[in-house]
């Protein structure tokens, strides 16, 4: 009888010890560089760096944070946006190149006047699909050229979404307003909201490398 305890005890004592190890493994970490710069790595950080054990409450609800580490810092420093129409055969190409090669991103649809004057300011055209990596930008479609460009961001080759993952659903570039009221017709109508800033133009070519021949840079 001793010793049937004995082994049940040993049994259960290794299977705790397993659990905190894996853990420990999948412990992620906020750390703050000397310079302020907030990173989120699942290594403990080193000297002159401030961290702290981040729990899954303190991550929040962006779906973001269910990627692997590599990934998600890619995804932060050079976040993927679409910018889409209706009847838009270019754009479900370049949808399907980013599904298909397990790019996060965040789709925008150009569907209203005050879509396409925003669209304008953010990259002097009207026409679609347009598209920025980080701070580059992308007008029309080449399956080619939107590669070349995420490869020199790190985005990889293959898809390494996990099963769980789930795209953010498409949202207009300018908010909807809600109708007034027939009975406020006539009160002073509020502000609208400002439209996105533009963004600078693609930096030239340069500093070309096998693993980025078109010599993009970032």
């Amino acid at each position: 009888m001793t010793i049937l305890r004995f082994v049940a005890s040993y049994a259960a004592l290794a299977a705790l010890t397993a659990l905190a190890t894996a853990a420990q493994a999948q412990q992620v970490y906020r750390i703050v560089g000397p310079d302020g710069k907030v990173t989120f790595s699942d290594r403990a950080p080193s000297a002159g760096a401030e961290g702290a054990p981040v729990t899954s409450g303190q991550r929040g609800g962006n779906a973001n944070d269910a990627l692997p580490y590599q990934l998600r810092q890619v995804a932060a420093r050079f976040p993927v946006t679409l910018y889409t129409g209706n009847d838009c055969q270019p754009c479900n190409g370049a949808r399907n190149l980013l599904i298909n090669r397990g790019v996060p991103f965040t789709e925008r649809t150009i569907t209203s006047n005050e879509d396409i004057d925003a669209l304008k300011q953010l990259s002097g055209v009207a026409s679609l699909p347009f598209g920025t990596i980080g701070g580059q930008q992308l007008k029309g479609f080449s399956d080619s050229e939107w590669s070349q460009y995420l490869d020199a961001a790190g985005y990889p080759a293959q898809s390494q979404l996990p099963p769980s993952y789930r795209r953010p659903a498409p949202m207009p570039l300018v908010a909807v307003k809600p109708a007034a009221p027939a009975a406020e017709t006539a009160a002073p109508t509020a502000p609208t909201a400002a439209t996105p800033t533009a963004r600078p133009a693609p930096a030239p070519a340069a500093g070309k490398s096998p693993s980025n021949p078109a010599g993009i840079i970032f």
